[in-house]
Order: structure tokens, then sequence, then C-alpha cells
């Protein structure tokens, strides 16, 4: 429980409203399955987590507890900021939580509150809030990864229309998501970083085809978009022609900030769980080691807050959100390898069918990897914090100054 010893009379009574909604419609974390994984061997599975997922947040916009801080014209609350460190406080002894569905908010939410057209923060803000349309990130490229900047779909002006073609990556939940936010070059001729529009699709267009990736667990959480003469109306531009860069911006320092603050339960519960399994919670060198991962989870939740926070409120964030992804990727090769030498090497050699446990902890020591490649490399994060906070020379760039279009690719 969280400590309320400081707060005001109207955090205290906010405090009590939560508590009070939540006992009434959320799921006790004590019936949530604790070894439960988001990424599910069959599609089947993944929908219904998926939905299950929206149908809460649904239900948290329903009784005016979605976009707590966000302005009450578009759907949100307009409570102060303080309203969601409390809310997320008393949700944490919860199971219920909007899974994909709330990652997405965090990271467009912001972006259209600050970057949009009035007329685009009416039509999509209160839909994406309630969770009635669902959205998916249409950013990577096959050669454009962690150098996002260097994408390559096209998307030329024919009329009243974007006519885009190209292929995006490892795009999570397309297959179940309604509308995509897109990046694609407009102007072949500026730089990589200046020639990009921020752009809105419908999932449904014409000339839009998901193919999944199945990934080494089986489960295709990831997938890949191929975009063939799709048209998109031209008001549908986030932030200005050309200059879709500075939006791009703000999603990945909120991407990074949600990676890195994470949700649903903690990884050290499962830890301790496993722990007590096998008589070592009293082991001194496996108490330290949990230490030290209760101790990186509660930082990045905490800098994870602070950054949205800031993002929310039109600031900049207080250190760099790359920072808290850097620190993300360390906790969960710690939290992998403990669990894998608690549990011995049946519970991460083959099939585990029917093993929840032994599911959990083969995910678990698998998404070290993926966690220092998605929203941008860990190298590449390291590389952004050497420059950005800590005033480093940039690494050697032949291309700088160099139009897109003459830059060599393979």
């Amino acid at each position: 429980m969280s400590d309320r010893s400081e707060d005001t009379p109207a955090q205290a009574e906010f405090r009590a409203a939560a508590r009070a909604f939540l006992t009434n419609h959320a799921e006790p974390r004590s019936t949530v399955d604790l070894w439960q994984v988001a990424g599910l061997p069959h599609d089947d599975e993944a929908r219904t987590y998926f939905e299950s997922g929206r149908s809460w947040q649904r239900k948290l916009a329903k009784n005016g507890w979605a976009g707590l801080t966000w302005p009450t014209d578009f759907g949100g609350g307009g409570h102060p900021p303080w309203s969601d460190r409390i809310f997320r406080e008393e949700s944490d002894n919860y199971g219920s939580n909007p899974g994909f569905v709330g990652a997405t908010i965090s990271m467009l939410g912001p972006t259209l509150l600050a970057h949009a057209s009035e007329e685009l923060k009416v039509r999509f803000l209160p839909s994406l809030i309630s969770g009635e349309t669902a959205w998916c990130q249409l950013f990577s490229e096959p050669s454009a990864g962690s150098d996002l900047a260097s994408l390559a779909t096209r998307a030329v002006l024919d009329g009243e229309h974007w006519v885009v073609d190209g292929q995006k990556v490892w795009n999570s939940c397309a297959q179940f998501a309604d509308w995509g936010f897109l990046l694609a070059r407009t102007n072949p001729d500026a730089t990589k970083h200046q020639g990009i529009t921020f752009l809105l699709v419908d999932m449904t267009s014409p000339g839009i085809e998901v193919r999944p990736l199945i990934q080494a667990n089986g489960s295709s959480h990831f997938n890949e978009v191929f975009l063939s003469s799709v048209r998109i109306p031209i008001n549908q531009v986030v932030g200005e022609i050309n200059g879709g860069w500075t939006p791009t911006r703000t999603v990945l320092a909120n991407e990074a900030a949600f990676i890195g603050r994470g949700g649903g339960a903690p990884a050290s519960e499962r830890l301790l769980n496993l722990a007590a399994q096998h008589n070592s919670l009293d082991d001194p060198t496996v108490r330290q080691r949990l230490a030290r991962i209760i101790s990186r989870e509660r930082l990045q939740n905490l800098m994870g807050q602070r950054v949205q926070s800031a993002i929310r409120g039109g600031q900049h964030p207080p250190f760099d959100p790359a920072l808290t992804k850097v620190l993300a990727a360390g906790t969960k090769v710690l939290t992998g390898e403990l669990a894998a030498e608690l549990a011995g090497p049946a519970a991460v050699a083959g099939p585990q069918t029917g093993n929840r446990e032994g599911i959990w902890i083969q995910s678990e020591l698998l998404n070290r990897f993926a966690i220092s490649i998605g929203g941008g490399t860990t190298e590449v994060q390291k590389n952004n914090l050497a420059e950005r906070s800590l005033g480093l020379p940039r690494e050697p760039e032949t291309n700088r100054g160099v139009s897109w279009k003459d830059v060599p690719r393979s």
C-alpha cells in the first residue's frame, strides 16, 4: 500500500474515490494469473488478452477515470498532475490494466495534445481515451530501425489525399488495431530528418496488408505492414508537413518512459514467489539480487511517471527519457537470469505446455532482447545520452546536411 501521510485533503479525497471505484470494478490482484505473459502463442488468445485491456479502458472512461489529466474538452478528467500518480498507486493493488491499448494512449495522446490541430484533437482524442479506437505504431522499416529518420516509405500528394507506398515492420498488435500513426517521407530532397510527415491512417484502408511475424515462442505480437497506394486524406497530418520529426520525438520520449516504467505485476513479484517455492528466500545472495531488482523497478516507475507528467504538462522532461529505457533493459537481464537460476534447467529447457511458470521464465529470458531493441536499441539510447545529456562529441557522420535521396543505401 502507498504512503498517504503526505496527501493534501484534496488528494486524500481523490484517493478514497479511486479506491472505491477500483474495489467495485477492478479484478483483485490475487485472482490474476501471476504467470501471465503478453506474448501469447495463439492469435485467439492474444486477441482475448488485447480485448480485455481495451474493455478495462472503456470501463475507466465510462466511469470518469481515463485521461485523468487531459482536458475535459477531449474526454479527459481535467484533474491536477498528481491524480495520475495516486490512481496508479491505488491500481497497483489490482490486476486490471489496459494492456497494449494503454501503451498506445501513452504514446499518441500527448503527441496529439501537443502537435495536432484542434480538428484532429476533437476527432481522435475522445475515442483514443475511451478505448473505442485501438491504435498501432507504424514507424520502423526493414532498413530504418534505430536510425528511424532514414525511413523510405513514401507519401505523394494527389489532390486532397496522400498516396502512400512502403513497408513497415515490428508493428505491435497491428492485426488488432483500428488506426495507425504512420511516418512517411514527403520530401526526398530534404535532409533525412526534415522531409518526414506524421500521418494518421485507417487500418481498413484499401492497400494495407498486415502479415504476422512469428517469434521464437510462437506468438505473432509483431507484424510487418505493407502499404500499396494507400490514400490518406490530406487533413490527417499531425504537426507540419515535412516537419513530422517533432511529433515523432514526442512519441519516442513517451515510448521510452512507458517501456521503462513497465506495467502489470512487476517481475520482482514473480521472483519472490519463485524464491519461496525453491526455498531461497533466506539465501543472502538471492535476497541481495532481489533487493537490487526491486530498487531498479521502483526507480523506473518513478522516472517514467516524471517524464510522462512533464510531457502532459507541455514541459521538457526533467531528464532524458532514454535513461529510463536503458535502465529497464538492464533490469530485464537481471530478472531473467535470476528466474532461470532459481527454477533450474527444467524450467527453461524444451516446451512448457501447461507449465505457466516455465512459460513466464522463458518469456523473461527472451524479452531481454526485445526490450533492448524495441523503442530504440540500447546502444543508440546510450549514444543519445552521451551526446544530449553528457555533452560528449557526436559520432562522425558523413551524410550530415545531405538530402535523403543522395544518401547511399544498400
